[in-house]
């Protein structure tokens, strides 16, 4: 069953089945065309060469019994020259005006004189398994109308042979389509290969690496390698652009939380000695505070970010043990949550090589994660393992995520719940920089979710032996 799986569905819109099924068409239309004409051609020489020796001996016939006539009767000339004109091949009969047979082969067939409406031209029938090419002519005696004579060739072993030679030709017309399409079929595969390749390059391309992208197709059909290089200065110049916007990302992020955390400060500590402040004023720097502080946060979240991107993020990695990492996590997330955070370990000593402090950021954004979107009287589970693997899975009992939408909640800005999201002070990056993080110490992340039962995100890295 393992390998019925592996095998590739035929893609019947794709346009390496399309050319291959034109051309195995047009090839089969062709060369079947060709044969049929062949069949036609041959059976209709058979006929003809046959057909040159009934009007050899009708010819002939006239003449011969014109000569035995002065010597014996009209009948008996007709019969002497039947015999002489007959073997096992070729039969002859004659009837005469009132279409009574009076001359005929020795070894004639009754049967032969049963067939009727026969013309001068030959058409071929089967009797006793044989096949005979007969006709039947008018037979003129010194310009007078005596009767018909009947001609029977046996072309029995002509027959055999040509039905042998069609077998033999069908055969080899079906092998030499079977040939062809295959033939053409590797040959359109082959040429379409550049192509599969322009596609897993654009698919397997990153962002970050738009610029350094190189397709080269030296031997490829001109019309392929123009495809290809209009392709690479398209994918330079979106480099080009993702640059420019992350360096313009980094930049105004970097410019701005300078001056907000100022304002954040200032804001801070006049709430703290404004006790001449009425309540609304209160209130309303409260607010400015907190806005202040999510618009600081959304900018380290963006520095983060831009960093993972351009490759700039700093990280110091080293072997942890992470079921101690983890408790410290859990700790740490305790201080300013009030809620039951399990850790159920399966294994032991559980060793990865990572940076202590991204590692903590992941967990952490996690963590705080599954608070937010879960019931306040409900567990947060983390459970630690090892396969060939290191793997840590935090469980939730919370809200849940469809499964139309699960593949997008690591894209920047996303939210599954809008208006939650907001009131929670939540920017929709916190996913996405754990990805970065994740990805950028050789890791993976994964989620499994169903609504209204909970979420599951798995994060794996390479097991330190």
């Amino acid at each position: 069953m393992a390998n019925i799986s592996k095998v590739k569905a035929i893609d019947f819109n794709s346009l390496r089945f399309r050319l291959t099924l034109g051309v195995a068409l047009l090839s089969t239309l062709g060369l079947g065309s060709v044969a049929f004409w062949i069949n036609w051609k041959m059976q209709n020489l058979l006929i003809m060469t046959h057909k040159q020796t009934v009007n050899s001996v009708a010819n002939r016939f006239p003449h011969d019994v014109e000569i035995y006539s002065e010597m014996v009767s009209l009948e008996m000339g007709i019969q002497k020259t039947i015999k002489n004109l007959s073997d096992h091949k070729n039969l002859f009969w004659f009837k005469n005006k009132n279409n009574l047979i009076i001359a005929k082969s020795s070894y004639f067939y009754p049967q032969l004189a049963n067939i009727e409406h026969l013309s001068s031209t030959p058409k071929v029938i089967i009797l006793n398994q044989n096949y005979w090419l007969i006709c039947g002519i008018p037979l003129n005696i010194n310009q007078k109308f005596i009767g018909h004579l009947y001609i029977a060739q046996n072309i029995t072993n002509e027959q055999i042979l040509f039905s042998y030679l069609i077998r033999s030709l069908t055969i080899a017309t079906i092998v030499a389509i079977a040939i062809m399409i295959m033939a053409i079929a590797y040959y359109i595969y082959y040429s379409l290969k550049p192509l599969e390749k322009i596609c897993n390059v654009a698919e397997n391309i990153s962002a970050e690496k738009l610029k350094e992208v190189s397709i080269n197709f030296n031997n490829s059909p001109s019309e392929v390698k123009k495809l290809a290089q209009t392709l690479e200065k398209m994918l330079i110049r979106l480099g080009q652009s993702w640059e420019n916007q992350q360096q313009l990302l980094s930049n105004v992020s970097h410019e701005l939380r300078t001056p907000l955390t100022i304002i954040s400060g200032y804001l801070q500590s006049t709430l703290r000695r404004g006790e001449n402040l009425t309540s609304i004023q209160k209130e309303a720097l409260s607010v400015a505070v907190s806005e202040a502080n999510r618009t600081v946060q959304l900018l380290e979240d963006l520095l983060d970010l831009a960093r993972a991107d351009n490759g700039n993020i700093q990280m110091q990695l080293e072997i942890v043990i992470v079921n101690d990492l983890i408790r410290e996590i859990i700790a740490m997330a305790q201080q300013y949550r009030t809620r039951n955070i399990n850790l159920i370990e399966k294994n032991m000593n559980i060793k990865i090589k990572v940076d202590p402090n991204r590692f903590k950021q992941i967990c952490l954004n996690l963590i705080d994660n599954a608070i937010k979107y879960s019931p306040e009287n409900t567990d947060i589970n983390i459970i630690l393992k090892h396969d060939k693997s290191a793997i840590i899975e935090i469980h939730d009992q919370g809200i849940g995520i469809p499964l139309a939408l699960q593949h997008r909640v690591f894209e920047r800005f996303y939210r599954v719940d809008e208006a939650r999201n907001r009131d929670t002070g939540g920017t929709g990056l916190g996913l996405a920089i754990v990805k970065s993080l994740v990805t950028t110490m050789n890791g993976t992340i994964n989620l499994i979710s169903q609504p209204e039962k909970g979420s599951i995100f798995t994060v794996s890295f390479p097991l330190i032996e």
